[in-house]
């Protein structure tokens, strides 16, 4: 499948905020932090990097709600202004530029398994992961697990020389 002919297609429980990817994601982060964990209430956060421009609103405007991290950066929050429900972050390191979309927030979030599972030392004893899972204690070196083309995007992004 070629990169531009990804879509999916998602939105809030009220379905006031709706958006649409209109390509694949740089990369799937599920990230098993306490931090992360105490955020979403669950036992791990899943969120699909990819850059802001590619993020098409098809309903009302998310709220950005600025709160804390364990960075210490900070994070915004897109969230439905009705019903709360959170559909993406913008993270301080990478900025407004890439959103990290909540795969639950899809219609069908069964499009974006993760790519890599990330801070696996502190996931719940019971969650058990699949033994081919790219799964690392804590984080990895992004060149060692992105694609190539992801890499590529991102250099752009950044407004730097592939």
């Amino acid at each position: 499948m070629a990169e531009g002919d990804f879509t999916a297609e998602g939105g809030c429980d009220c379905r006031a905020v709706r958006y649409r990817l209109t390509g694949r994601p740089l990369f799937v982060h599920c990230c098993h932090c306490r931090w992360c964990q105490r955020e979403t209430g669950a036992s791990f956060a899943l969120n699909a990097m990819i850059e802001t421009d590619r993020v098409e609103l098809l309903g009302a405007e998310p709220e950005l709600v600025d709160t804390p991290s364990e960075s210490g950066k900070g994070q915004l929050i897109a969230r439905c202004p009705t019903c709360r429900i959170a559909v993406w972050s913008h993270y301080s390191g990478a900025g407004a530029k890439v959103a990290f979309v909540r795969v639950g927030s899809l219609d069908n979030p069964d499009l974006l398994p993760p790519d890599i599972h990330i801070f696996t030392e502190s996931n719940q004893p019971w969650v058990v992961l699949p033994p081919d899972a790219l799964a690392v204690p804590v984080y990895y070196d992004r060149k060692t697990c992105w694609p190539a083309e992801s890499l590529e995007r991102l250099a752009i992004l950044r407004g730097r020389p592939a």
